[in-house]
């Protein structure tokens, strides 16, 4: 006797209703806090970016390499993107086509300008364990009452979880003054909830890069 079972990954099918859109992009030089000035640039060609729920920016991050370069951590160090360095958005399905208006554009990131180019889009990521660098935070809130906060909004999504893990803190700079961030880490969830976290985010700030979810290799 021989037979196979499907695995849960295999049975599950990623919906396609909240989309990653990376677009190649040509750029020498960025600030590594950077986030305000590319989403304000970015809803200068898209005026509903920002505006509408499930739209999101990932912040740019540019790779370690292996000869001892380290990503610098200063908010006016810069960083130097190359030719695989992507500009990468969480979209709405309804939005893809609205949002290739980007294609051709130059835009000017606090007076460093990124040229676009063409966009794909992929399925958001079939994983049990995600992690995101920034969910926005609130001034002089302790790790606890952090932990308290992002539990509580992952709950409220109807989440089904067995680990969550707080990370270092960081700071963007916007107009409004510094908005306060820490990167959390959520594993063993089912991929249908995973699915869930990654469209529907936790917190605030979604234009900025907070809040939204990608894969972690490992816990």
């Amino acid at each position: 006797m021989y037979w196979t079972e499907e695995s849960e990954e295999e049975a599950y099918q990623v919906p396609d209703d909240v989309l990653d859109m990376t677009f190649s992009i040509r750029c020498d030089t960025l600030p590594v806090d950077h986030a305000w000035a590319l989403s304000r640039a970015i809803r200068a060609v898209l005026p509903w970016f920002g505006e509408e729920p499930r739209c999101g920016l990932h912040i740019i991050h540019v790779a370690d390499s292996g000869n001892g370069w380290e990503r610098p951590q200063g908010a006016s160090d810069l960083l130097y993107p190359s030719r695989r360095t992507k500009l990468v958005l969480r979209l709405p399905a309804a939005r893809i086509d609205d949002a290739r208006a980007l294609c051709g554009e130059i835009l000017d990131v606090d007076g460093n300008p990124l040229r676009v180019l063409s966009a794909k889009t992929r399925l958001l990521a079939l994983t049990p364990i995600l992690y995101s660098r920034y969910v926005a935070s609130e001034t002089g809130w302790s790790e606890d009452e952090f932990m308290h906060y992002a539990v509580g909004e992952l709950k409220r999504l109807r989440l089904r979880f067995k680990k969550v893990l707080c990370g270092k803190d960081c700071t963007l700079t916007t107009p409004d003054g510094a908005l306060p961030t820490r990167s959390l880490m959520v594993a063993n969830m089912p991929f249908e909830d995973a699915v869930t976290l990654q469209e529907e985010g936790i917190g605030r700030h979604y234009a900025l890069g907070c809040g939204l979810f990608i894969p972690q290799k490992s816990f």
